[in-house]
């Protein structure tokens, strides 16, 4: 999102908004930068730029394992399955501010600007609140965002977060990852949950190498403090026998304020591996058309139109990335 198209209607430099257009190119290029700084997007999903109306995701099982063939003997053959697939197709956003021509006029530029300002960090804040609302649903298959139904399910056709993702491969075989911490967060829990991470397997069964390094939560300050005493903390925060902790400095912690604060009642926190994330396009973010900003007279009004338009879209491709524990939720237990 760091490049912003801009076009200019002909005739508006020669007319009273023409002094104004390059100031208001330069607040809106401003703030959307001063925004991305802190945007949570770029850390979850995995960014990717679109030239297609839609891309596909898909998942490869893994080869199976080497075999002792004895001496002389030949190759064994062995292949990779594809595994279930996503498409995401980007939606089209827009929106429009406008700078009359009374407000030039009366030189009250300090209106024009906070229009400009308030039309880039609403770009932004709608780009955020549509990642974090699909991220936070994924506790079911759909969520709504604007009065529009949005698919939170992955590859498999569950939930992101679900008791029972299936495999392609095996029958029957079935992977959480939903847990149910009863008293909520707790250095217990995070052990748990971690050691379940580090024994998910591809759709074959054969154990992958996820590593969680990564606990996202929303901005919910006990929890804030909880976390924070389990990560950083030498000796084991819930022990007076000064037993070593073996979390302390392992961890990156993701505070994001467009989370909601509890799931089913109840605080709740995730946990990510950002590189297999990246590795497996868990959570693709597909950037379609950057936001395009045009600005032109509207001849009815003598206004001065800013529009902007952009594609983007996001969903989810391979859940073995990411997990969420929670008091409410239902999930397995740890």
């Amino acid at each position: 999102m760091s490049e912003i198209i801009f076009s200019q209607g002909s005739g508006l430099n020669d007319s009273l908004f023409g002094k104004s257009q390059d100031p208001i190119k330069a607040v809106i290029t401003d703030k959307a930068e001063e925004f991305e700084r802190g945007s949570q997007i770029k850390n979850i999903f995995g960014m990717e730029t679109s030239t297609r109306f839609a891309e596909k995701f898909t998942s490869e099982t893994a080869l199976d394992d080497f075999q002792n063939v004895g001496e002389n003997g030949a190759y064994p053959k062995t292949g990779f399955q594809e595994g279930f697939s996503k498409t995401i197709e980007p939606a089209t956003w827009k929106s429009s501010f406008e700078i009359t021509r009374e407000m030039l006029e009366d030189s009250q530029y300090p209106k024009v600007k906070k229009k400009a300002t308030g039309f880039t960090q609403s770009y932004n804040r709608t780009r955020e609140k549509y990642a974090a609302s699909l991220l936070a649903g994924g506790v079911g298959t759909s969520m709504m965002f604007g009065g529009v139904k949005y698919d939170t399910t992955t590859a498999d056709g569950k939930a992101l977060f679900a008791t029972d993702h299936p495999s392609k491969i095996k029958a029957g075989y079935v992977q959480s990852n939903i847990f149910k911490a009863a008293d909520g967060f707790s250095v217990a829990a995070m052990d748990k949950m971690e050691e379940a991470m580090q024994s998910f397997c591809d759709d074959d069964g054969h154990l992958l190498s996820v590593m969680p390094d990564t606990i996202i939560i929303p901005n919910n300050a006990a929890l804030k403090r909880s976390v924070i005493a389990a990560i950083d903390s030498q000796y084991d925060p819930e022990s007076d026998k000064n037993a070593v902790n073996f979390q302390c400095g392992l961890w990156r912690v993701l505070v994001w304020n467009y989370l909601p604060k509890t799931i089913g009642g109840q605080p709740y926190w995730l946990m990510m591996d950002s590189q297999f994330k990246e590795n497996y396009d868990c959570l693709p973010w597909v950037d379609r058309v950057k936001l395009t900003v045009r600005s032109y007279v509207d001849e009815n009004t003598d206004a001065n139109v800013w529009s902007g338009r952009a594609r983007f879209g996001a969903g989810f491709n391979n859940w073995r990335c990411i997990s969420i524990g929670g008091a409410g939720l239902n999930g397995t237990e740890l």
